[in-house]
């Protein structure tokens, strides 16, 4: 698979708003970012930036941490352990999350009133911490075993199971719930801990302090790894006073331009509801399934709004992600890079979620393309394409919206999951045959006129399939079928 890394360097400085905003490409400003004041700047105007998204405790702990393991380097693994581990137990008594609403539905389910909802998120997140530990720990002292070579089928059979055992019929009270508890909060893990484990097999493994200290960091409390482990952030940690400055700096740009994003987004969503009065796609839906269909120019606008909505979502915080890691020194690649000057459905893929699809690539891409086909190259790639932006993101979004699970029921939460796989499936297919046609040397032309046909067919094809996409689980796929030929005049 081809996978191009968005750059990191700044290109000179081009008109006149780029040359003001390049405060990372300007000596005296360099200069100041590494004195004591610039520094209390520079944490200040993060803290500002972050809380617009996060909360002011959270934003200032998350920005104090950073700041202090970019300073002192020789702590580095403490402080990010100690970062990393306060704020996801912090999560858990300090704020209202999925985590302890999904805990809460079954607590409820199971009418127990007196059972606290934070203990046991509390109590299951220091059981998955000392099971990675252990598990960090057995990967070093046998590299062969089934865990170390297969560390995400091994950690998936065990969401399988507790999932099994939460939801069967024997299971009921105190311990469905705390099984259920577990289940939901190892979760998140799942997609951090085979990186952990796959760095203990290498030949210089990081310290396991540092390796608990980035399973799901604290710059990033989301179920998708913005830095996946220890070897891969070393690549790009900055190594003298003057690179960690400028490294600091474009952080403070990159959480300018995040919050820049949720403005447009915000702004987006206020204009299109109050002044151009455009439905949302789950409202689009609902009127022509009841046969108060909306013109066909309202219902593509309303698709076209939610496209461009969750475009900018998916920026915006990916900008605040990132933004917080190269605080702590890390010069990552950014997590969404020019999505709109994509030219193949290959180049859309590694463009608009990056991070996503650097997971997919290592955790299912690669072990499929080294394992089948290998006497046939071209069938290698579409099904190792294939296992990852079809197979690979159907399970991560499946266990995603796990929860689905304990209010509707194993079977009903894979049937309203159709829709999704269908996508999956589609969109996996249009990747893998762009894939393929790239390894033979096919490329997009580059006149004018082809550079437009490129963008029309991506973004033609990107918009139409989100219909199936959008990640609810309201309608189903024979429904949103209808109303996708209703878009063009069938129904």
């Amino acid at each position: 698979m081809t996978v191009p890394t968005p750059s990191t360097v700044s290109s000179a400085p081009q008109g006149r708003l780029r040359t003001w905003f390049a405060i990372d490409e300007r000596d005296a400003v360099i200069r100041v970012a590494q004195t004591a004041t610039g520094k209390l700047l520079m944490g200040v105007a993060a803290v500002m930036a972050a809380a617009t998204l996060f909360p002011w405790w959270e934003s200032v702990w998350v920005v104090s941490a950073a700041m202090a393991a970019a300073r002192l380097p020789n702590l580095r693994a403490p402080i990010l352990w100690t970062a990393t581990w306060v704020a996801a137990f912090l999560e858990m008594s300090l704020s209202q999350n999925h985590i302890l609403t999904d805990i809460g539905v079954v607590i409820q389910q199971e009418n127990g009133a007196n059972w606290s909802a934070t203990l046991l998120a509390s109590t299951s997140l220091l059981i998955v911490m000392f099971g990675s530990w252990i598990a960090l720990c057995v990967t070093r002292q046998n590299p062969q075993s089934f865990l170390a070579r297969r560390p995400l089928v091994t950690l998936l059979l065990v969401e399988v199971v507790l999932c099994g055992l939460s939801t069967a019929s024997v299971t009921h009270g105190l311990m469905r719930v705390v099984l259920w508890s577990l289940l939901v909060v190892l979760t998140p893990y799942v997609w951090f801990l085979p990186f952990a484990i796959m760095d203990q097999r290498s030949r210089q493994p990081s310290p396991p302090l540092l390796q608990m200290a980035l399973l799901r960091p604290f710059w990033s409390p989301a179920y998708l790894p913005f830095g996946k482990g220890a070897a891969f952030l070393h690549k790009f940690l900055s190594k003298t006073p003057r690179d960690l400055s400028i490294t600091q700096l474009k952080a403070i740009k990159l959480l300018v331009w995040s919050n820049l994003l949720f403005g447009m987004k915000t702004a987006l969503e206020w204009a299109a509801e109050h002044l151009l009065k455009i439905p949302s796609l789950q409202e689009a839906i609902d009127a022509f399934l009841k046969g108060h269909a909306h013109p066909i120019a309202s219902a593509w606008l309303a698709l076209i709004l939610e496209v461009t909505t969750y475009s900018l979502n998916i920026a915006l915080w990916a900008a605040l992600f990132i933004g917080i890691a190269r605080l702590a020194g890390y010069r990552l690649p950014r997590g969404s890079w020019r999505p709109l000057q994509s030219r193949t459905l290959m180049d859309y893929f590694n463009r608009f979620h990056y991070y996503f699809k650097e997971l997919l690539v290592d955790l299912f891409f690669m072990p499929t393309f080294f394992t089948v086909f290998r006497r046939h190259p071209r069938l290698r790639m579409f099904f190792a394409t294939f296992m990852a932006a079809g197979v690979g993101n159907a399970i991560w979004h499946f266990f995603y919206e796990i929860r689905l699970v304990a209010t509707l029921g194993l079977a009903n939460a894979l049937e309203t999951f159709t829709s999704y796989a269908f996508y999956c499936v589609v969109l996996a297919t249009g990747i893998g045959l762009s894939q393929v046609r790239a390894n033979r040397g096919i490329r997009p032309p580059s006149t004018p006129f082809g550079r437009a046909y490129s963008f029309l067919f991506v973004w033609s094809f990107v918009v139409g399939l989100h219909v199936f996409g959008d990640e609810s689980r309201k309608h189903t796929l024979s429904e949103r079928g209808r109303f996708l030929a209703s878009l063009f005049g069938v129904f």
